[in-house]
């Protein structure tokens, strides 16, 4: 009776709960795992309401150089180009930077993605417009292919726009 009891209040329980899953997203030059940790200031999956500024916070195993680019809705938009960062953590936008990220329309979800290469780029990845799933990640892979797979990563996060 006990065992039933718990099985059923397990059950009810769970059938409460909802599970979101992030697939794959066809990222191509990832694996060489320079960028250990890639998130929104309130973490990955947090929503922000238009206006709100936000923070991305870009963690490395070795010194080297970010990009980060945009996808919200299905317009692409570079927010940093090859800024130079040491091993560790650091805050994007930076204080030197004397520049806030706010967020803006179109409401709903926006991927951020960090392009780290260890030498400092050749050319810079500049997004305005409109791109589709492909057109996003042929762009961050064509800007990758002149860098040796172990001197480059990429990584993706997101947040959601309320």
């Amino acid at each position: 009776m006990r065992i039933a009891l718990l099985l059923g209040t397990l059950a009810l329980g769970l059938s409460a709960c909802s599970v979101t899953v992030r697939p794959n997203l066809g990222l191509q030059g990832s694996g060489s795992n320079l960028i250990t940790s890639l998130r929104p200031d309130r973490g990955e999956g947090s929503t922000y309401a238009v206006g709100e500024s936000v923070r991305f916070v870009v963690s490395t195993r070795a010194a080297g150089y970010v990009t980060l680019i945009a996808l919200q809705g299905s317009e692409a938009s570079t927010i940093a180009r090859n800024v130079y960062v040491p091993a560790g953590t650091t805050v994007f936008p930076r204080a030197q930077d004397n520049q806030v990220y706010t967020v803006g329309t179109p409401r709903g979800l926006q991927r951020v993605r960090a392009i780290f290469t260890r030498v400092r780029p050749t050319s810079d990845l500049v997004l305005r417009g409109t791109y589709d799933e492909g057109r996003w990640n042929a762009t961050s892979t064509a800007y990758l292919q002149p860098y040796a797979v172990e001197d480059r990563d990429v990584q993706e996060t997101y947040l959601y726009i309320r």
